[in-house]
């Protein structure tokens, strides 16, 4: 637990102190967020806040856990799928900045590029980490043998968090908050497993170190945000999250704990798929925030309930896994 307590404090602290310093570097180089058009109206005095603040997240997460980690696969293969998700938003959040625009990467190289990613994440956790293919339902205590499809189960673990987080983050402070919150109960689930699996230790540090980092973030990108993560942080913290679960066998149980991700998603699932078979909208926007927003809430009653259904998800989610190995 100490070791946790540390990374998690000299991430926070890390990130703190560096954010001014690359805060001002993003301003001079004009490396500022692009605001799509059909956004909400009230988002365009947010347009030209620099962004890809993901950059010092993790910069600040990879300090502390390179210097206090063991190197153990699960924790390294969690922090590779991280750190490579992380580099494939900054590819796609400075291809924005060069031409200028809201669109970055083509879907199709973001598509290659998360296979190979979920591909190397399926290598470390079979062949380095020696995990078993199977899916673990806790709810009923119950195992399904996957075989073959284990790396279809990774793939979709992958892409669906990181889009997940991807989408969530448009609002100030609202991912990197919700993240934080489903981080800190991924603490919990490795310190507990620590108890039968000793390389979990390392991955109790590498997920206090991603509390510490998104919480000294927030003190940046809080409402009013002075910064943004970009697709670096929102991916990368994705790819964290989706490594996590993975590693600790929780995929299914992820449904609940990244509960807020799962209904900003559905959000958009759903309105997309009601537009094109009734030509109607379910909400006013999607994902699900800018549809409150546009009920004339604020940004900041929305961001702190939705902060309180992440951590109302987590502590549920929580409870069942503690309950599943009791």
């Amino acid at each position: 637990m100490g070791r946790v307590l540390i990374g998690g404090t000299a991430a926070l602290l890390i990130c703190i102190f560096l954010s001014p310093k690359f805060i001002e570097f993003l301003r001079r180089r004009e490396f500022g967020q692009h605001i799509r058009e059909e956004g909400p109206e009230g988002h365009r005095q947010k347009a030209g806040t620099p962004t890809m603040g993901g950059v010092i997240v993790f910069v600040a997460v990879a300090i502390p856990f390179l210097i206090l980690t063991g190197y153990e696969w699960r924790a390294l293969g969690v922090f590779g799928t991280a750190l490579a998700c992380a580099l494939l938003g900054f590819a796609d959040d400075y291809t924005k900045l060069v031409r200028r625009r809201s669109l970055g990467l083509r879907a199709r190289t973001k598509l290659a590029v998360t296979i190979a990613i979920s591909l190397g994440l399926w290598f470390i956790a079979t062949h380095e980490a020696h995990l078993q293919s199977t899916l673990r339902l806790r709810v009923v205590d119950y195992q399904v043998d996957l075989g073959p499809f284990y790396p279809l189960l990774i793939y979709l673990v992958v892409a669906g968090t990181t889009s997940a987080v991807n989408l969530t983050d448009g609002l100030d402070g609202l991912a990197a908050g919700c993240a934080a919150i489903v981080l800190l109960a991924y603490v919990g689930i490795t310190f507990i497993t620590s108890e039968f699996i000793s390389s979990s230790n390392d991955l109790s540090m590498l997920a206090g170190c991603l509390v510490g980092g998104c919480i000294g973030f927030l003190w940046f990108n809080a409402f009013p945000a002075t910064i943004f993560m970009g697709d670096t942080g929102a991916l990368g913290l994705g790819g964290a999250i989706a490594g996590l679960a993975v590693m600790t066998k929780t995929e299914v149980l992820l449904i609940l704990l990244g509960g807020i991700f799962v209904i900003e998603a559905l959000s958009v699932a759903i309105q997309v798929l009601y537009f094109q078979t009734r030509h109607k909208r379910v909400f006013l926007m999607a994902p699900i925030h800018h549809h409150f927003e546009l009920r004339g809430w604020s940004e900041t009653k929305i961001i702190l309930r939705f902060w309180i259904i992440a951590a109302i998800c987590c502590a549920i989610g929580f409870t069942i896994y503690r309950q599943s190995i009791a």
